[in-house]
């Protein structure tokens, strides 16, 4: 392959590929940032310049870069059997033995694995299989969704109107029908002079008043993040989940923990239900299945749905050409393998994660920063005008661009949400890089606040 020059490149990726979640146009006259080689923690860009990557790419890096043994692995796989569908009464091996790996890790009763290539897919194999369950049952009423404004679960029809992102919902008649939204929990914004555990269940009881409004029999199943992620990593009082779960089961809804972003050890435990406390009845993954080297996904669901799907659904008309594919649940395999015999996610919790916290909250003493959250090896810093007030910025979204700007010319990659910079590394950063990563965001909070006359 001929190597190509940084201005080429920009330009050809200026005249073909659509970017997501961009103003293309824009993107176009600034340029892109094209990456060429990641090692660990680091990844650089076409013009040598490296960058810690506080951000695992996209919440998914977990294992780090450049482990050539899931390249090994999918070699291998490559050329003993490239691919073969999961239709025909066929599979292939590592997608039998993925399936039983995840039920094995998965907490609970979450035997059964849909496979798919991504979150979005996950979350839209999930809106037709529960209402599928629920209509064999003779409970075809019983069919509507109910998500948070501002959760995210993907991009595709269904993920978008399952999600509450208000810009999503402008573009493609979103969101589709019988899905309705409360509000998410939000402690900084909305929890008043409510201590974080009074306000949790206060949040909570939004989704009952919810479900008695739209008449419990029609309510088919709730669905959120345990940390909301996309809308700028909003962690829920240690009260919220548990009182969801009550909830859910007195009023006979399934409750689906879309653990994309928290599964595989972000928050310390393996998965985001688990560290605060519920069990859900349905489990989307993807990103650190396969520590993002390979897109794969997955719909996890209990015993009772399956079985109700296995031996009342008759034909399942739904499916995807990759789905279970050979080659991508072989990486999944091996990284899972890696986080296991590495003692990867217990090594984060009992290890980093408490000095990164620790570091974390120094940074929450900015003069800019009005909150510093952190659960396991994710947080968020929330940038405000006035640090004694729970208040935002008024053009919001406007300062925390500029703060990810200057993170990038320090050497730093952190991801901007309206004003709160967000924090998800690769699970194996060290001591040593947590220190590098509080001196260069020092430094960005610095040039930002610079720039504003604070």
């Amino acid at each position: 392959m001929t190597q190509l020059d940084t201005l080429t490149l920009q330009k050809l990726d200026a005249e073909h590929p659509l970017h997501p979640c961009n103003d293309n146009a824009a993107l176009a006259k600034k340029g892109t940032r094209i990456l060429t080689k990641g090692e660990g923690c680091y990844v650089w860009d076409a013009d040598g310049n490296q960058l810690l990557d506080a951000f695992a790419g996209l919440w998914c890096v977990n294992i780090g870069y450049g482990r050539k043994e899931l390249g090994e692995v999918a070699s291998k796989q490559m050329t003993q059997l490239a691919y073969y569908n999961s239709f025909f009464q066929c599979t292939t091996e590592p997608t039998i033995e993925l399936a039983a790996k995840l039920a094995e890790l998965a907490p609970g009763d979450l035997n059964h694995s849909f496979f798919v290539n991504s979150g979005s897919e996950a979350n839209d194999t999930i809106l037709r299989l529960v209402r599928h369950f629920w209509a064999v049952q003779d409970k075809p009423q019983k069919n509507i969704f109910i998500g948070r404004h501002d959760g995210y679960h993907g991009t595709t029809m269904a993920g978008a109107s399952l999600g509450g992102m208000k810009g999503m919902h402008k573009q493609g008649g979103l969101p589709i029908p019988d899905i309705h939204h409360i509000d998410p929990p939000f402690w900084f914004a909305d929890g008043g002079d409510l201590s974080e555990e009074e306000y949790g269940l206060v949040a909570a009881r939004r989704l009952e008043q919810k479900i008695l409004e739209l008449g419990p029999e029609r309510v088919a199943a709730f669905i959120g993040e345990p940390i909301m992620g996309a809308i700028g990593v909003d962690i829920p009082p240690m009260t919220y989940w548990p009182e969801i779960e009550r909830i859910c089961r007195q009023y006979d809804v399934l409750l689906i923990a879309d653990e994309v972003i928290c599964g595989f050890g972000r928050t310390g435990e393996w998965f985001g239900s688990q560290y605060f406390g519920f069990q859900p009845d349905i489990m989307p993954v993807a990103k650190g299945i396969t520590s993002g080297y390979i897109p794969l996904g997955a719909a996890m669901f209990n015993d009772r749905v399956s079985k109700v799907l296995k031996e009342q659904g008759g034909e399942l008309a739904h499916g995807a050409t990759y789905s279970g594919h050979p080659v991508c649940a072989a990486v999944a395999l091996e990284n899972i393998r890696i986080l296991q015999d590495e003692k990867i996610v217990e090594r984060a919790k009992a290890e980093v994660a408490p000095y990164l916290a620790q570091r974390w909250a120094e940074l929450g003493e900015h003069r800019l920063v009005g909150q510093a959250r952190i659960a396991g090896m994710v947080g968020a810093l929330e940038l405000v005008p006035d640090k004694k007030k729970r208040a935002f910025f008024p053009e919001r979204g406007t300062v925390g661009p500029r703060c990810r700007d200057h993170a990038l010319k320090h050497g730093l990659i952190l991801r901007a949400t309206w004003d709160a910079m967000l924090l998800s590394p690769p699970l194996i950063i060290t001591r040593a890089q947590v220190d590098e990563l509080f001196d260069k965001t020092w430094k960005a909070l610095n040039d930002t606040a610079a720039d504003l006359g604070m």
